[in-house]
């Protein structure tokens, strides 16, 4: 894989992803704003923990956007600070879902369905805007990991509230937001070893936008 494959070096580059992180960001701050209500609707802890994912990947893309044109190791510090903060996320997922097991819940299906179709559409659209960047460097492919696990994830719940409806069972809500968890983390895990590599390897910068 090239570190710089995918790494903006004109201006006209720089424009395009900047678009293109601009509308991602948008699409996934409302997403994060109405799986929240859903969550809180239909008592669901996969709703809720596919609500901190569009929380983190708006963060992800805010935090993009404002390394384009930065060199390879300033974009990999960066990345390393996504990796942490979706690793968190991640964790309280894992924590809430164990909560919820213990404390019961009682998740609502159709709510679960029909958001998980509202936010699978959502998580296309930008993962398939996305999909460029991922061989790309450690930065632009964690926005690309992050849509796809979006993407993932919002099928899965689907499954989950296609589950509760047959069984009148709040274990696979549960198991799907532990699910997710997981998924953050590994994909944490991934970029952050990538970044470490970027950072042992400096780069100079190859445009300067600001120029």
């Amino acid at each position: 894989m090239s570190a710089n494959c995918c790494a903006p070096d004109s201006r006209e580059q720089v424009d395009s992803i900047r678009r293109l992180l601009i509308v991602a960001l948008v699409i996934n701050a409302i997403m994060f704003v109405v799986e929240m209500i859903a969550s809180q609707i239909g008592d669901s802890m996969s709703l809720r923990a596919d609500a901190l994912d569009f929380f983190s990947d708006a963060a992800n893309y805010a935090i993009s956007l404002t390394l384009l044109g930065s060199t390879l190791v300033v974009r990999a510090r960066a990345t390393l600070v996504k990796a942490a903060a979706m690793s968190a996320i991640g964790l309280s997922v894992l924590y809430s879902a164990g909560w919820r097991a213990i404390e019961g819940s009682e998740p609502q299906p159709i709510v679960m369905g029909g958001i998980a179709v509202i936010a699978l559409a959502a998580n296309v659209a930008v993962a398939v805007m996305m999909f460029r960047f991922r061989e790309g460097d450690s930065n632009l492919r964690s926005v690309w990991l992050c849509s796809r696990n979006d993407a993932i994830g919002n099928l899965a719940v689907l499954g989950a509230a296609l589950g509760v409806f047959a069984t009148h069972s709040r274990w696979l809500d549960l198991i799907v937001a532990a699910a997710i968890a997981s998924l953050a983390l590994t994909s944490a895990w991934s970029v952050a070893r990538q970044a470490l590599r970027e950072m042992s390897t400096p780069q100079p910068v190859m445009f300067d936008p600001a120029a």
